[in-house]
C-alpha cells in the first residue's frame, strides 16, 4: 500500500520514528540501525515502508534503506519470526550481517536479538541459507559473490570450517575468506585470512 514516506521528522525514540507528511504524522516502528541513519528532528526524512495488517491493528514499519526493508520481509516470511522479532534482529545486525551469518550458519548472531531464542535462531539460519544467496550479491558486493562462498566452493568451505575451529565466529571467517580468491587452496585461504585478522 505505502512504498515510502517523505516528510519532516517530528519525533524519534528507540523503536519509533514519526514523520509529518503534509500535516499527517505517520508513526513508524523501526530498527535501531534506521534510527541511527535518520536526520535530526525537524529535518526532512524518507523511510521505505511496510504495512503490517492484523485483525486488531495496522502497524507501519519504516526503514532507512530498501535493502533493510527487503531483509525485514525475508525474515518475517520465516515461521515464528514476527515483525517484532524482525525489527529486533535488524536492530542488532545490518542486512549484510544477516546475509553473512545465515551463510556461515552462525545462529548465535541471531540469538543476540531480543526475543530470539536458540531454536528460532537455528530455524532462521536453516531457512535463510538458500534465500540469502541472491540477496548477498546485492548487499555484500561482487567481491563476496566472486569469492566462491556463495557457490560453496569446497576450498572456501574448508577454510571457513578451519577458522571456526580456531575460535573465529563462522560469520567472521566467512567475511575474511569471502574477500579472497576462491581458486586458492584451503591452506592459502586460511593463511591469508589469518593475516587479515592480525591487521
Amino acid at each position: 500500500m505505502f512504498y515510502s514516506i517523505s516528510g519532516r521528522l517530528v519525533h524519534s525514540e528507540p523503536g519509533l520514528a514519526v514523520v509529518d507528511v503534509g500535516g499527517v504524522a505517520f508513526k513508524c516502528a523501526t530498527s535501531l540501525n534506521t534510527l541511527r541513519a535518520l536526520p535530526k528532528t525537524d529535518e526532512n526524512a524518507m523511510l521505505y515502508t511496510h504495512l503490517n495488517v492484523r485483525e486488531d491493528a495496522l502497524t507501519l514499519f519504516g526503514f532507512a534503506t530498501k535493502r533493510e526493508l527487503d531483509c525485514f520481509k525475508m525474515l518475517t516470511a520465516i515461521s515464528g519470526v514476527g515483525p517484532k522479532a524482525g525489527i529486533a534482529i535488524l536492530s542488532e545486525l545490518t542486512p549484510e550481517d544477516v546475509a553473512m551469518s545465515a551463510m556461515a550458519g552462525d545462529a548465535k548472531q541471531f540469538a543476540r536479538a531480543n526475543g530470539v531464542g536458540p531454536k528460532l535462531a537455528q530455524r532462521i539460519v536453516l531457512e535463510l541459507k538458500d534465500k540469502v544467496k541472491g540477496f548477498t550479491g546485492e548487499v555484500a558486493g561482487n567481491d563476496f559473490v566472486g569469492s566462491g562462498i556463495i557457490s560453496a566452493s569446497s576450498n572456501a568451505a574448508q577454510a571457513v570450517g578451519a577458522l571456526s575451529a580456531l575460535g573465529y565466529s563462522p560469520s567472521q571467517a566467512a567475511a575474511a575468506v569471502g574477500k579472497l580468491d576462491s581458486s586458492l587452496t584451503a591452506e592459502e585461504l586460511i593463511r591469508l585470512a589469518l593475516k587479515s585478522f592480525a591487521k
